[in-house]
């Protein structure tokens, strides 16, 4: 017969679902030798891929105008190929042993593994260690318990419960000195930061941040209208003495993000007495305080003086990110104006992880989970360490005392070259660069012992699963130089 001459057919029947399915039915031969065809090309090239289910033939008949009996053919002959499968109830799909064709020669290749097969990106722990059993357990105790008032609008300052139970754990652990009234729970750092742009924003319009820091929380701040001045770091934190005209200043005072090391103990009242002088205010950005491996957690600035101090903190390191809890510990005259800025209504963090957070803090669980993940992580850490004096001991390993990461220094302008070469093993990995202040010279932005040029990656050893621990290590020695 004939030649099809149907440039594209587009397939979209209500008894596909909605399924569409694009195919240029050109070339010569019968009408299911073309569909056949046309068919086998969409599995080769990828474009439909295995387990893609098709149309039911009598959509995909009516729809390019053949036969029924053309269509159910066609499927069938695919089907003994072994190009389909077709069961009862679940239809006509694509074979899942089916694999699109390698390139031809000279297709141009990826520059880099479109997925990586190993994570070394910072900012979150490994998401099967989240104790589920203890979380289910504080769960069902806290909806047994809850009033009924729990399931009703909610306070924006957060469920009285758990910040009763925070004041206790934050003073216990951290030093915080505070109550439960000054706490108000939002749903993380990045809501923190906004509120506090909202209620301390005015005035200058001009925040100190470090130097190195996370850029989301840059441009957050960018975002409601404050420009971010860099503050230089060094190996004793953020030099505070260096502070201007500025009406706030945001500090990772315990673990400095991500350089490593906390503040120094002078520099600590520095900043404290700074606040005190100018009005200003101290935003604590406490994202890791609990994780210390070499000596005893350091204590938040907050308790110098918890009137200039506003502590920040979550769960997002210590449990998992996605539960979007974290909290502020306020001075006295800011909570009404935080509360008002966050909104009348409760929206943000649900009542009933609120509930069971406090369940979970109070009986004790939570103290459990975090000294066994500090021990993981130490193992995790000294693992690197090893791993880099035997295959790489010129590179130098720092911020290595506490937190979920560490920062690897390399030679003056290797850093770039570093990022590919570990893409190319199928790592992610972060290059220190990407934490730099934009308004920072490179080599500039970690004090005098680093103005010729700092180069490094930020490796977050607490990300992948333990089963593919060991491989990322490889992979990260061999991106090396």
């Amino acid at each position: 017969m004939g030649c099809i001459s149907v440039a594209e057919a587009w397939v979209n029947s209500a008894e596909s679902l909605g399924a569409d399915l694009h195919l240029e039915l050109t070339g010569p031969g019968s009408r299911r030798a073309v569909l056949m065809m046309a068919l086998r090309d969409g599995i080769r090239s990828g474009r439909l891929a295995p387990g893609t289910g098709l149309p039911p033939y009598r959509s995909l008949a009516a729809d390019l105008g053949i036969a029924r009996n053309t269509v159910a053919d066609a499927y069938a002959e695919l089907v003994a190929e072994g190009w389909l499968t077709a069961r009862q109830g679940s239809g006509t799909r694509v074979a899942q042993q089916v694999a699109p064709v390698a390139p031809v020669r000279g297709q141009r290749t990826p520059a880099r593994p479109t997925r990586p097969t190993y994570d070394l990106v910072q900012g979150q722990p490994d998401p099967s260690a989240f104790p589920r059993g203890a979380w289910l357990a504080s769960a069902r105790r806290a909806l047994t318990a809850a009033p009924h008032d729990a399931f009703g609008p909610g306070d924006p300052r957060g469920r009285a419960e758990l910040r009763e139970a925070l004041a206790g754990y934050l003073a216990r652990v951290r030093g915080v000195r505070t109550n439960p009234r000054r706490i108000v729970v939002c749903s993380g750092a990045a809501h923190a930061l906004r509120l506090m742009a909202a209620v301390a924003g005015g005035g200058s319009g001009r925040w100190a941040v470090e130097s190195y820091g996370l850029p989301y929380h840059r441009a957050l701040l960018a975002g409601e209208g404050i420009r971010t001045v860099p503050l230089a770091v060094d190996e004793h934190g953020a030099r505070v003495g260096e502070l201007g005209a500025v009406g706030a200043v945001l500090l990772t005072p315990a673990h400095q993000f991500p350089t490593g090391g906390p503040l120094h103990p002078e520099r600590r009242a520095a900043v404290v007495d700074w606040a005190r002088s100018t009005g200003g205010l101290v935003l604590e950005d406490d994202y890791d305080g609990e994780f210390r491996y070499d000596r005893q957690p350091v204590g938040a600035v907050q308790s110098l003086d918890p009137d200039r101090v506003v502590l920040v903190g979550s769960v997002s390191k210590s449990l998992s990110p996605t539960l979007r809890i974290g909290w502020m510990v306020l001075p006295e005259q800011l909570v009404d104006d935080v509360v008002a800025a966050k909104g009348e209504r409760e929206q943000w963090s649900s009542a009933t992880e609120q509930l069971t957070l406090a369940d979970f803090i109070a009986s004790g669980a939570y103290d459990r989970h975090v000294r066994t993940m500090r021990q993981r992580h130490r193992r995790r850490r000294d693992q690197l360490v090893s791993a880099l004096a035997e295959r790489a001991p010129r590179v130098r390993v720092t911020g290595i005392a506490a937190g979920l990461h560490a920062v690897l220094e390399l030679p003056a302008g290797t850093e770039r070259a570093v990022v590919k070469a570990a893409a190319w093993q199928g790592l992610a990995v972060e290059g220190l660069a990407d934490y730099r202040h934009p308004d920072c010279p490179a080599g500039e932005g970690a004090g005098h012992r680093e103005r010729d040029g700092r180069d490094g990656l930020v490796v977050g050893y607490a990300t992948p699963p333990e089963h593919t621990y060991g491989g990322a290590l490889d992979s990260l020695c061999r991106a090396l130089p």
